[in-house]
């Protein structure tokens, strides 16, 4: 008898809405699973299409939420774990032995709304949450409940360069692939990515327009570039606890507490843990398939030089005159 698949590669437990749904969407091939469709202007897969309009109709946002946004393969794991330690470190003081980011991943401390909460029909039960609530999405600006639009929510976006991003999520979804033999060639993939054909792709689209609601509502928005907090860590946190207005005192600062908390977060030690290296999560995902190299620049290592100008004309073409410009060393 065959195993069944883990639960992020099985695409028949759909609602009927949702099986309704499907036939009259755009669909194109997926990178994990057999397709991804055109929903809302974003590419998605059937499942988590499934669990981004439960969140849609089904959420109910406080003003005290804090809601991490990111596209797939931009440093997500990372944040997830500095702001989990930056939000709840009275709680949860960085310095204790059993502090939660030891002992289990980071997508378990913060999870996801569609991909985790509302995934599978499922109806979550946030009373065990403490305020303030911290989760973590990838859907687009445009896309997201209306009560996280109508309320007070804040909203941190990690944005990384595209060239590292598509290196990233190529590598992830071959390892997801249950048989290695059927990964797919560099090549097709950034073909599709290069056409916008990512989950929840197109990519500029994401970003732009959370860079664009940062700038016009920055006490909402909060834009973030991984390359930045890699190169400054500390001014980066620090400037993320001011615009969540928990910033650090200056006994916090005495005391090691900016540094220690970057330390726990590092990946270095993050992919070291017991937890990290053998653990699972309940959808199936091994914790270690989060934790890759996490440079800037591994693009290089698998770019051919037309690869590089293709991707490089298009990322001047989509994001001219935003303003907004990417780190690549």
């Amino acid at each position: 008898m065959t195993p069944s698949p883990p639960r992020y590669l099985q695409e028949d437990n759909l609602s009927e809405e949702c099986k309704k749904l499907l036939p009259i969407l755009p669909k194109e091939k997926g990178w994990i699973g057999s397709y991804i469709y055109n929903y809302q202007g974003c590419w998605i897969p059937p499942r988590l299409l499934q669990g981004m309009i439960a969140c849609q109709q089904r959420f109910q946002a406080e003003d005290s939420d804090i809601i991490l946004v990111t596209t797939p393969k931009s440093g997500t794991t990372w944040l997830k774990s500095l702001l989990f330690a930056l939000i709840y470190r009275v709680k949860h003081p960085i310095f204790e032995p059993n502090h939660p980011l030891l002992v289990k991943s980071p997508h378990v401390l913060v999870p996801f709304l569609e991909h985790t909460l509302y995934v599978d029909g499922q109806v979550p039960d946030f009373s065990t949450f403490t305020s303030p609530r911290l989760f973590a999405t990838h859907v687009p600006f445009a896309s997201l409940p209306k009560s996280v639009l109508d309320s007070k929510t804040k909203l941190v976006y990690l944005c990384r360069n595209p060239k590292d991003t598509f290196i990233s999520m190529w590598h992830f979804a071959n390892n997801l692939r249950l048989h290695h033999k059927d990964t797919s060639s560099i090549h097709e993939m950034f073909d599709l990515f290069c056409e916008g054909l990512s989950i929840y792709g197109p990519f500029w689209n994401h970003v732009l327009d959370y860079w664009k609601q940062s700038i016009e509502n920055p006490n909402k928005v909060f834009f973030l570039m991984y390359e930045e907090i890699k190169e400054k860590p500390k001014i980066q946190l620090k400037r993320l606890a001011e615009f969540l207005k928990i910033p650090f005192s200056i006994e916090e600062e005495n005391c090691g507490v900016v540094d220690e908390i970057l330390r726990v977060c590092s990946f270095e030690n993050l992919r070291s843990l017991e937890v990290n290296t053998n653990g699972k999560l309940s959808t199936g995902e091994g914790n270690k398939a989060f934790f890759r190299r996490g440079e800037i620049g591994d693009w290089r290592n698998y770019f051919t030089t037309e690869m590089n100008y293709k991707l490089n004309h298009i990322i001047e073409e989509k994001f001219q005159g935003s303003g907004l410009k990417f780190s690549y060393v």
